[in-house]
């Protein structure tokens, strides 16, 4: 049964509680183990600070969802699944904020980790069709092979879905604060919606409360993520996307609504890929031509970028709970043209200024 306090304002609060308590904590045992991000010895294309800052941000916040998620959700087969997949995401991301692994194993992982929890029962067997019905995609057909079915195509969706989130949002946190921000009222916005339907049934009721549970680990470690950072999420804070992403398909797959809440970082993330395969580059490669980056040419400082970011996912939130599935379509799209057009323009933009000065 639906209880506002349990499934809302208990779950937010006990995780803000948590990882706010966390994180220090944490910080001692981070510098101990000598997990900083050295800009002297990490060589990285991406790196905008000066000075040796702790990395490992993803230690609280996985200790601030799990230790609320243990008072609040359920402890079934799904919930252990997801937990032990985001524990794997974790301590793999944690030993690339050590030692910078590659980004082909970190891929691998992340496609094990959207696998075991797909294998526990997070689907997607079906969509909302913008232009009217349900599109089902675990009965999906090949007429030209004899209606062969696509049975397995749901569960490739869901772990695409998952992959893409977990990646997308790790490339948002190239500022102090962007990341945790965005996280926080995604998971709001997707906590709203999933307490939407007629009836609120086990998964639902679940989707709704790990989202806030999220949300309030979120908000809790962007009072240390903040600018001036004193501690990075790191790697391992993939742990954390794997739960939104979870949250986001766990009652009635709101991919849309996910989408476009997240839209700015999602589609810098395709234009980045796209643009790494274009220039005979592997996807992985790291460079330094994300948006919030070509913001920090233009002279933004850390504090602007991370509030513009906050302010177009929650605009962007609150038209996906009053836009009706056709109107989430539209808007998608015309998301994908304004961002993408700017994301090219200030790349043209900058590299001609910069040819003019000679840099």
């Amino acid at each position: 049964m639906f209880n506002p306090l349990n499934t809302i304002v208990f779950p937010l609060l006990a995780a803000f509680i948590f990882t706010v308590i966390a994180t220090p904590v944490s910080l001692v045992f981070i510098r101990k183990w000598g997990i900083m991000d050295d800009p002297k010895t990490h060589k990285h294309p991406a790196v905008v600070h000066s000075k040796p800052i702790p990395r490992g941000g993803g230690i609280p916040l996985f200790i601030g969802v799990l230790l609320t998620s243990l008072i609040f959700l359920p402890i079934v087969k799904i919930t252990i699944a997801i937990y032990g997949a985001a524990l794997i995401c974790l301590l793999i991301g944690t030993f690339d904020d050590k030692y910078d692994i590659s980004p082909y194993f970190r891929f691998v992982i992340n496609i094990f980790s959207a696998v075991v929890v797909v294998w526990a029962g997070v689907n997607i067997p079906f969509i909302t069709n913008p232009f009217g019905g349900i599109l089902f995609l675990n009965t999906l057909k090949l007429p030209f092979l004899n209606n062969f079915e696509l049975t397995f195509f749901s569960y490739f969706i869901a772990v695409l879905w998952i992959v893409w989130v977990m990646n997308m949002l790790n490339w948002s946190k190239g500022v102090d604060g962007q990341m945790p921000g965005i996280v926080a009222i995604s998971a709001i916005i997707i906590g709203i919606l999933s307490l939407r339907f007629p009836v609120l049934d086990q998964y639902s009721l679940m989707s709704a409360t790990l989202s806030f549970i999220i949300a309030g680990a979120s908000l809790g470690f962007l009072i240390f993520n903040f600018y001036p950072a004193k501690i990075f999420p790191g790697y391992g804070a993939t742990a954390i996307y794997l739960l939104l992403a979870v949250a986001s398909i766990l009652s009635g797959a709101k991919l849309a609504t996910a989408i476009l809440v997240m839209g700015v970082p999602m589609t810098d993330g395709a234009f980045t890929i796209a643009r790494r395969i274009a220039t005979g580059h592997s996807p992985f490669w790291h460079d330094k031509k994300h948006l919030h980056h070509l913001l920090l040419d233009l002279g933004f400082g850390h504090r602007r970028i991370a509030l513009f970011y906050w302010t177009v996912s929650a605009i962007l939130g609150a038209l996906s709970l009053v836009l009706s599935s056709k109107g989430k379509l539209f808007a998608i799209i015309m998301l994908v043209i304004i961002a993408g057009g700017a994301i090219l323009f200030l790349q043209l933009f900058i590299r001609r200024n910069n040819d003019k000065t000679g840099i």
